[in-house]
């Protein structure tokens, strides 16, 4: 089976912001994944196959590098911007009570559509990812650096193969990230200009102010959230799974152990458990206060 075909056939939406594009696997209740940065929807290709058999899995390729299709250059790409991108996708496709699983940027994108956009927000799994000050962690700096430098992306791919560079950025967040296909769907698009033009304006305007925001509000959320996290990652600390599971009404924790941030890449059979099983959980639940 190909990445491709893990994930289903692929359609896209029109937005006003631009074109996503997404993959989509199964039916019943809509799951929509929210990758982080420098991938794409190819992140959860070993999850989404163990899901697919009971819920609907959308699987889109976001605006953060790794997509195929540039927005239109007026896109709004602040993370409050793509809070709200994500909201009008689930809009567009007429999606109510999705789950929304996240991972790395993703996870603070969720924290914001979650407290900004509630209204077809379900549930909410974030796996480790950003959060309060952590916005982005410090490891990723120089990552973020190169948004504000002038033609520093042209000349990254110019420099090396974009797979390697891609590679050694991705590294230290999985243990068993190996696949050359996989560093090739993440890093093949960096020669369009649009997609540096996108990636540029996203890495400029990464802040804590706004995953710190969106920590304040959490404490109002009505929506279950699991948090399937890593002890074993360096950049994405235990202490902030703990606080976010503190902070809202209805939350609880799911460690991940032998993995590092991309759980779905090093525990993809515990993470789609997790998931499956809060689903079950959630859906028993509201059944038996409806009979």
């Amino acid at each position: 089976m190909s990445i491709s075909d893990a994930l289903g056939r692929q359609h896209e939406v029109k937005l006003r912001q631009g074109t996503i594009r997404y993959r989509e696997q199964g039916e019943g209740e809509p799951i929509v994944f929210v990758h982080g940065l420098l991938v794409n929807g190819d992140l959860w290709r070993k999850v989404v196959p163990m899901l697919s058999d009971r819920y609907r899995c959308i699987t889109p390729d976001w605006p953060l590098g790794s997509h195929e299709v540039p927005l239109s250059p007026d896109a709004d790409l602040t993370p409050p911007g793509l809070a709200k991108l994500i909201a009008d996708f689930l809009e567009a496709l007429d999606l109510r009570d999705a789950t929304i699983v996240s991972n790395d940027t993703g996870t603070a994108l969720t924290q914001i559509l979650a407290t900004k956009h509630p209204e077809r927000v379900g549930r909410v799994v974030l796996t480790s990812g950003d959060a309060f000050d952590n916005f982005p962690p410090k490891m990723f700096k120089g990552v973020i650096g190169l948004g504000y430098v002038p033609g520093s992306l042209w000349l990254l791919d110019k420099a090396a193969r974009p797979n390697k560079a891609r590679r050694l950025s991705l590294a230290p967040l999985a243990k068993t990230l190996h696949d050359p296909a996989i560093f090739e769907s993440y890093a093949g698009q960096v020669k369009n200009a649009g997609i540096r033009r996108d990636l540029g304006k996203v890495l400029r305007a990464l802040r804590s102010r706004y995953t710190k925001e969106a920590a304040e509000k959490l404490g109002k959320l009505e929506v279950p959230v699991l948090l399937v996290w890593a002890p074993e990652d360096p950049f994405f600390p235990d202490d902030h799974a703990k606080r976010i599971a503190e902070l809202v009404p209805d939350g609880r924790i799911v460690w991940i152990e032998d993995s590092k941030a991309f759980v779905s890449e090093d525990q993809p059979d515990r993470t789609a458990q997790a998931i499956a099983d809060f689903m079950a959980e959630r859906t028993q639940k509201a059944a038996g206060r409806t009979a």
